[in-house]
């Protein structure tokens, strides 16, 4: 079980944030914020996707404008991701977002923080400060450089700066990220930041890249501070369509039992005993369960001697010999089948599952 860091409880939209809320999966979109069709139409797409919180970027006032619209049609709460300009900041408020996202390296005067702190606070929407160590201001990047501190203390100041010129006009809708691309910059500034303040964490590995290895390091670092009770939404930033993104952070989620979010396949790595062509069989299985909600944990394994055994905690799996195999739930055998016919069966059998569930009414 993992114990979640304690943090007091804010809300973007209708999405509760910290004090043991579930952990949320946030994406940003891609798009032109300024083309609303385009932009809330991947909005929608990542909304089916399983996505909590969409965030845009607002370059410019006609991104801001857009977002009034972009607002008014999205099923997600919507976050306006803001740099340089507090005006920007301003305009996306009128324009109905439910989130702001600051950074501190490049927004950090105190009258304009003024401003967009009381703007916030009379319509209760939350502020993130988000940090990236690539961003910080040249203050504490000069500081960094004379080894008056390393960069994740710095991360943690330039934070903690922030934080006070919000609480000083009585703001505390506050959410904190400390992102950097290094993984254990990220983590150290994140552990260090964890007992200055208790309000909740977005966590995350920024730049972490493309879709191959930018999983492998969102992956480690995300996992990392979910396994220490760090983090209350988290965003798997990656050089390719947002949708793999919500995927990979919602399979990070299940796979550590902080989010029940549809079936969970298991598969064996294959060895010379197996005797059926397991990676097409394990591959058309993933296909199939890409579009199942049901909660279920279903196994593919090559060998019929061990399948079974190293897949008991399974709910139902398939395991294959010589032109045959056998279906099995919770390491049972239940049937015999030949080898043509095993992922027939394994459908068959989740379908009489989700039966036994409540999830089908009849087959």
């Amino acid at each position: 079980m993992i114990e979640r860091r304690k943090t007091r409880r804010i809300n973007i939209g209708k999405v509760p944030i910290g004090d043991g809320a579930p952990i949320s999966v946030q994406s940003m979109t891609k798009t032109d914020t300024r083309d609303v069709g385009a932009t809330i139409a991947q909005i929608r797409r990542l909304a089916e996707a399983g996505c909590d919180i969409i965030r845009c970027a607002v370059p410019d006032d006609k991104a801001a404008g857009a977002l009034r619209y972009i607002c008014a049609e999205s099923p997600l709460p919507v976050i306006a991701d803001i740099h340089f300009s507090y005006k920007l900041a301003l305009l996306s408020l009128e324009s109905g977002v439910q989130g702001l996202r600051l950074n501190p390296g490049n927004l950090d005067k105190p009258e304009e923080i003024r401003s967009v702190a009381l703007a916030a606070l009379e319509k209760r929407v939350p502020i993130r400060i988000g940090v990236n160590a690539g961003s910080l201001s040249k203050g504490w990047r000069d500081k960094v450089h004379a080894g008056e501190c390393t960069t994740p203390e710095a991360m943690v100041e330039s934070a903690m700066g922030h934080i006070r010129l919000l609480e000083e006009h009585g703001f505390d809708l506050i959410k904190l990220a400390l992102k950097a691309s290094d993984i254990l910059t990220t983590v150290e500034a994140y552990r260090l930041m964890s007992g200055r303040c208790d309000y909740p964490f977005h966590v995350g590995i920024t730049e972490a890249g493309t879709s191959r290895s930018g999983i492998i390091k969102s992956s480690i670092g995300i996992g990392t501070l979910l396994l220490e009770g760090l983090g209350d939404t988290i965003r798997v930033s990656l050089t390719t369509d947002p949708s793999e993104e919500v995927y990979t952070g919602i399979r990070i989620l299940q796979v550590l039992g902080l989010r029940e979010a549809g079936p969970e396949l298991i598969s064996c790595p294959t060895c010379g005993r197996v005797e059926i062509d397991l990676m097409s069989l394990a591959e058309r299985v993933e296909r199939y369960l890409s579009t199942e909600k049901t909660p279920i944990k279903v196994a593919v394994m090559g060998c019929v001697v061990n399948g079974p055994g190293e897949a008991r905690e399974a709910d139902v799996g398939i395991a294959g010999g010589k032109n045959q195999g056998v279906v099995f739930r919770k390491g049972q055998i239940v049937r015999r089948v030949a080898e043509k016919d095993l992922f027939n069966a394994l459908v068959q059998e989740i379908e009489r599952i989700k039966m036994e569930r409540g999830y089908l009414t009849r087959l």
